[in-house]
This record gives C-alpha cells, structure tokens and sequence, in this order.
C-alpha cells in the first residue's frame, strides 16, 4: 500500500521534515525547534567571525545579570566556544545594584547559572565601590526621576573595574537588536546625533579605556532570545527592574514594538539606518576628546568622569549634579556654594 505523501505546506519551511513549531519573528518563516536552534546559533557565530570579535586564548568577562539576555549570552558563548573551537577563556561578571527584591532574587539566578555552566564568577557591588551608595539608598535621596542615569554610569563602571581586577580587557553585554534600535532612536529624539554612530558599533573601545565591549546580539531579536530560553528550558529571572518604569527607553521600546508589530524587519531597518549615518567633519571637530578621569583613571570625556561627578553630588547633597549639561553642573555647584555661605552667616 502506498503512503500518502506529506503536506510540505505543513512542514518546516527550511528542513521540510519536520512540523513547524513557531513563525520565526526576524523572517516570519515557519520552522521546527531543532532549526530554529540552527538558525539562531548560527546567525551568531557568523558574526563573531565576520567581526572578528575575539583572538584565541583571549579572556573575555560576560556581564551576567540573570535576566534572559544575559543568561542565553552565557549559554550561547559556552557552546560556540565549544563547538567551534574558539579558545576562550569565559567569565562571569554580576553587578549588584543594591536594589532590594530584584536585584537579590536575580543574583540567585546567576549563581545557579554559573553551576550550570561551570563557568568562573565574580560579582561586584555599588555599595563596595561608591562609598555605600546602593540604588535604594539614590532612589530615597533623588526620587523616582533620572534614577537610571545613576545606575546606568555606576554599572557601565563596575563591569570596567571588575573586568580590570581579573585581568580582563574584553567584557561581552547581552544588548540585542531591539536594545541598539531603541538607542538610536532614543538620541534621534533627543537630538543627540554625535552618540549615533557609538550607539551601533558592534564594539566600542579607546585608547583610554580598559577595556572594549562587544554585542554579539546586535542583530538577534529580543523575541527570538526569549523564544530560545524558552525552547532549552534556561534558568532566568524574568521580572523587570523595580525602577525601570520612568525610565525615557521605555518610550522608545514601546515604538519599537509597535513598528515591529506593522513590519518585523523595522527594527534591523533601524540599525542599519543608523550604521549608515556619517558625521560631517565640522560635526566630529566639535566632538569632545575621549581621555582618563583624573580622580578614577577610567574613561571619561572631561576632566572628571561621569560616575564621580554623580558620586560628588550624591556625597555633598547636590541633587541632579552631573545630570545635563556640563553648563548646568556647575550652576548647581555654585548654588550650592552659595546656600553653604549664607548658612554659616546665620549660624
């Protein structure tokens, strides 16, 4: 008796074997799991090679934060180091913000995740490094606005200092596709236009810098990364950070969301567009020179770095101090000056 042959329209659309699982997000091709894994993995080493991310032998510090990007970073970097022969030495590195029923419970993850993949880990903390200052602590002094300035400067740092403790000049971030399209959009409608093209580069790295950073999700999907934690069953922590909801990117993903919804490709379209902006010569003239923050050492485009200015205020109780221009900083100095004078007057 003759089998009745399948349906391909019911099939994989790239093995033709398999039943499809999912409509892929990035293409909207329906595939199985085994191809989405394929697909996934592969589009990912492919470019780590065709940027030729990393050197053999070399020791690279993965920010680890226990959430899905993070978590699948790590457990995609372990594989394509193994199945490719790379040569890398892997690291984990966990920030602790001090930011009290998240941060904790998400560090758990990590320490799981570290066992699960027998990877080497060090976590370093806001309260040791920033004379005791947690975000809990900030968020009681500043309030609920620009709080994410704060904690963005003090991570972006932390992992810089971690990474330097250990030895390590490359760290690996889990930003993904639909995180660089929100960035520039976000400098777009703020006018930041010098930030653009830093804001796509795969990876960033200065002479005065300690370390570089690469992003080898640039072009993967959000949905696709929760997709694949999903399907391999990883262990992540899924809950949105407690501060998170006045952050300004929340209004730049939600138009990417929207945009993605009308034409998936809207978000690669971003990126691209943004890669292909150039600075005029008299705009990149005006651009202030990358150097060392002369009290920490690390990268800094004035003389005092970012993160000091923020821990500045923070210990001399100038609220907003390094938040805005350099203008407006020393405004807030001289206020504050001020109101310390007229103070000793009176006592």
């Amino acid at each position: 008796m003759n089998e009745k042959p399948r349906n391909k329209s019911r099939l994989c659309e790239l093995c033709n074997a398999e039943r499809p699982v999912m409509v892929r997000p990035k293409t909207s091709q329906k595939i199985c799991k085994n191809c989405f894994y394929r697909v996934f993995e592969t589009e990912i080493h492919n470019v780590i090679i065709d940027n030729k991310l990393f050197h053999r032998g070399e020791s690279i510090g993965i920010g680890a934060s226990g959430g899905k990007d993070s978590t699948v970073l790590a457990y995609v970097m372990k594989l394509l180091n193994e199945r490719y022969d790379y040569g890398l030495k892997l690291h984990l590195i966990s920030v602790d913000e001090g930011i009290r029923g998240y941060r904790d419970d998400s560090l758990a993850t990590v320490k799981r995740n570290q066992q699960q993949y027998e990877l080497p880990m060090t976590i370093v903390s806001y309260e040791e490094l920033y004379d005791g200052w947690t975000m809990d602590r900030i968020v009681s002094k500043i309030g609920a606005k620009n709080n994410c300035t704060y904690c963005g400067v003090f991570r972006r740092q932390a992992l810089d200092r971690a990474a330097l403790s250990l030895g390590i000049k490359h760290i690996l971030t889990g930003h993904n596709a639909d995180d660089i399209a929100e960035t520039v959009l976000m400098n777009l409608l703020r006018g930041d236009i010098a930030r653009l093209p830093r804001s796509t580069e795969i990876t960033t790295m200065s002479e005065t810098s300690p370390t570089k950073r690469s992003k080898p999700f640039k072009y993967t999907y959000e949905k696709e990364i929760v997709l694949y934690a999903h399907y391999k069953k990883l262990d992540y922590f899924s809950t949105e950070c407690t501060y998170s909801p006045e952050a300004f990117r929340g209004t730049a993903r939600a138009l990417i969301k929207q945009l993605e919804r009308l034409r998936p490709s809207s978000i690669l379209d971003i990126i691209y567009s943004g890669e292909a902006m150039k600075l005029s010569t008299t705009v990149q003239k005006q651009l202030p020179e990358q150097k060392k923050c002369v009290r920490c050492g690390f990268i800094s485009s004035n003389d005092v770095c970012k993160a000091c200015t923020l821990l500045e205020g923070l210990n001399n109780g100038i609220s907003g101090l390094g938040i805005g221009s350099n203008r407006k900083a020393r405004r807030l100095k001289e206020k504050q000056s001020a109101e310390n004078v007229q103070a000793g007057e009176t006592a």
